[in-house]
């Protein structure tokens, strides 16, 4: 199994599979409008512009599950990210990350990279995964941690 298993649904609404990424390096975030943590999204496409035609896409899940960060819809959420950080990588509808409703690609995301001391389960928006061209995990990185922070992760796998 790997992240190219599934799929998600757009802000448009039209169902993706993630296999459309296939061989490319993924960073894969919980994002929200409202957080403490959404000026990540500048960083976050910072990255993506500056890597993705050397195979780096960046994919973004909306996430309402903490502290209501996110509360509009997929047309608020996709008028916020363009008219406020330029957002050009994918992002996707919102998604439950833990729960009785997690989205099945983040049951599996957080079984496969569990967070400190083995805990499953999304403590906050802009939690990061970042997964290799094969499509398999490779690591998570807290919501503090920037997405600059990663970048020499990231050139390593390309």
């Amino acid at each position: 199994m790997s992240v190219y298993d599934f799929s998600a649904k757009r802000l448009d609404g039209t169902q993706e599979s993630l296999g459309a990424y296939r061989g490319r390096v993924l960073l894969i975030v919980n994002t929200a409008s409202a957080c403490g943590f959404t000026p990540q999204y500048a960083g976050l496409e910072a990255l993506y512009k500056k890597y993705e035609t050397q195979g780096l896409t960046v994919l973004g899940f909306p996430c309402n599950q903490f502290g209501g960060q996110e509360p509009g819809d997929e047309a608020a959420i996709g008028a916020f990210c363009e008219k406020n950080y330029g957002v050009t990588f994918p992002i996707f509808a919102k998604v439950d990350v833990n729960g009785d409703h997690t989205h099945l690609l983040w049951k599996y995301l957080k079984d496969a990279r569990p967070g400190i001391l083995g805990t499953e389960g999304i403590k906050w928006n802009f939690t990061k995964f970042l997964i290799g061209r094969d499509g398999e995990p490779v690591a998570r990185y807290a919501p503090r941690t920037a997405p600059e922070e990663i970048e020499e992760d990231i050139t390593k796998l390309l």
